[in-house]
């Protein structure tokens, strides 16, 4: 579904209303939009886009390449990059935007845990979708083959992490302007509850 110049208008003044600065992580499993959204966002809110399967050692990649599924000791080291990426902005003061799997809350409590300022982003689909949009993609190396562990390893996120959900329906636009659209509600809500 292709972007509408109405939609990158929208996204457009919607990130000029977003409170910085903000770190975002997109998580989701392999061909839920997490680099289109958030590209998106981070085009919108003027800062910087980390794509988290860069930080990746070559080993892993070779090892998905092959079609093998990533261990949590593959998976250590690669969190601890994307941590380390995330405390770097925040000691900065910027705002970032950064894909991740995240699939586990093991995961999700190694990169976010108690940092507070670090906003989870949970892109929702259905295995029909991903797997309609992961036949589509090219010069990937996380094969469809993949995917049901991506599915069988996921663990939603739960209240406790306070996501941000939004269903993969529709152009990677339309979805980050439904992001942006929460995040604001979330900040103005926030800044109006008494410490």
């Amino acid at each position: 579904m292709p972007d509408s110049g109405d939609d990158l208008k929208q996204l457009a003044e919607l990130g000029r209303l977003v409170a910085k600065p903000v770190i975002l992580v997109v998580m989701g499993v392999s061909g839920s939009g997490k680099t289109t959204v958030a590209k998106e966002l981070a085009d919108a809110l003027s800062c910087r886009f980390q794509e988290g399967d860069e930080l990746h050692p070559p080993a892993n990649v070779e090892k998905m390449s092959r079609g093998v599924p990533l261990t949590d000791a593959d998976r250590g080291p690669w969190l601890d990059k994307i941590a380390s990426e995330i405390d770097q902005w925040r000691a900065d003061g910027q705002s970032g935007v950064l894909t991740c799997s995240a699939l586990k809350r093991d995961y999700r409590a190694k990169i976010i845990g108690d940092r507070s300022d670090v906003t989870l982003v949970y892109l929702s689909g259905s295995y029909e979708l991903v797997k309609q949009r992961m036949a589509a993609r090219r010069n990937h190396y996380m094969p469809i083959a993949l995917l049901d562990s991506q599915f069988a390893t996921l663990q939603p996120p739960g209240p406790e992490e306070h996501p941000i959900t939004v269903d993969i329906q529709g152009n990677g636009v339309a979805i980050a302007c439904e992001v942006a659209r929460k995040l604001i509600e979330r900040q103005q809500r926030d800044s109006k509850t008494p410490p």
